[in-house]
């Protein structure tokens, strides 16, 4: 068998203007892994690199050069890839440098292995026979525009948000999820917060224990990556449990795993398969996190419905009952029609529905 990698640059547009911690979001570019038998190329296996622009590492300059020299490598190869062990592709083919392209490798290789039908894992919730508990997502904004989504997702079913903080003044957002509390018991709706760096090390303490007093899950990242000692600090003391997101960014080899964990000890570790070198490495930190007793949960980080549907099958091959970060696949207005769906804030498969994947093979046939 000889296979053949082809990628393709899709942007996608957002329905609504995405606020972040980096700023305002409208659009942002994908790009698609195609893997294929050339003498039966209807089959293929579709995989998703969805850098995101301010944080991953392979957000450089020269990465869709670097993503063309990978496929034309894997098309060169000759080993049996159904006897091709993942780590081979993150670590001899692909490297470190670029996590993206990992994840987008892997999920294209799983998925050809498995027929190319977006079958990434078989499982029961790849099979519709499981739906998995995920948060509500409260994108930054004015006051009443995140009013305005907390209602929504509250109304949709969802009793799990998660709000990102650090965009407005900070006691008007105390004084949203503060409202949301009046309403609603911790046993009725679970509150997280994103703060994606937004504090300072002087005022992070007292900002954690006026946060707690409204009895939150978690916060996520309360001060910015790359000041360890301090986030030791807080995660010793804190009273809110802290889990550490853009942290793990980087950090790839296993010792330097360890020495993090070890250092840091949080209470949570958020897992972006884009962002962390895809299924290998998440696996890794599942692994090691579970063996000190530390929680975690799986989050998508902007990619369309073809890689929301890879981590989503990722998540389902553990048991892990925390509702996971995987409701980002409405933002778009270009996205790929596929079998997935939200109701009442669960994400669950349509197995008997297909992929449509005509604006992909517009790509292709472009």
């Amino acid at each position: 068998m000889s296979l053949r990698a082809i990628y393709y640059k899709y942007p996608l547009y957002f329905k609504f203007e995405a606020g972040t911690s980096r700023g305002v979001l409208t659009e942002k570019d994908s790009y698609f892994i195609r893997l294929f038998d050339d003498r039966a190329p209807a089959t293929f296996g579709l995989g998703e690199c969805s850098p995101l622009k301010g944080l991953s590492i392979d957000d450089l300059p020269d990465f869709e050069v670097y993503l063309s020299e990978a496929c034309e490598a894997f098309s060169q190869i000759k080993k049996d890839i159904f006897a091709w062990d993942m780590g081979a592709i993150t670590s001899e083919l692909i490297g470190d440098k670029f996590p993206s392209i990992q994840f987008g490798f892997e999920t294209a290789l799983l998925d050809f292995r498995n027929g190319g039908k977006r079958m990434i894992f078989d499982n029961a919730f790849a099979r519709g026979r499981q739906s998995i508990s995920i948060n509500g997502l409260i994108w930054m904004g004015k006051a009443d525009w995140m009013r305005q989504q907390i209602d929504q997702k509250l109304k949709e079913g969802y009793r799990c948000i998660k709000m990102k903080i650090g965009a407005i003044d900070f006691e008007q957002e105390y004084a949203l999820l503060a409202s949301i509390r009046e309403q609603y018991t911790p046993e009725q709706v679970t509150l997280r917060v994103d703060a994606n760096g937004a504090f300072s090390p002087a005022e992070a303490p007292e900002k954690l224990h006026r946060l707690a007093q409204l009895e939150l899950h978690s916060i996520e990242q309360p001060i910015r990556a790359g000041q360890r000692s301090t986030m030791a600090q807080l995660c010793r003391n804190t009273p809110l449990p802290i889990a550490l997101d853009e942290e793990l960014i980087g950090v790839s080899e296993r010792e330097a795993k360890i020495e993090l964990l070890d250092t840091v000890w949080p209470q949570y570790l958020i897992l972006k398969p884009s962002l962390l070198g895809g299924f290998t490495h998440c696996r890794e930190w599942i692994s090691l996190a579970e063996e000190m007793g530390i929680g975690w949960w799986m989050t998508s980080a902007l990619e369309s419905n073809v890689g929301l549907n890879a981590i989503s099958q990722f998540t389902a091959e553990f048991d892990n009952p925390l509702p996971q970060g995987l409701g980002t696949g409405q933002l778009y207005t270009n996205n790929i029609d596929s079998p997935l769906y939200i109701e009442g804030g669960h994400l669950s498969y349509h197995a008997t529905k297909c992929w449509n994947t005509q604006n992909i093979h517009a790509l292709m046939e472009g």
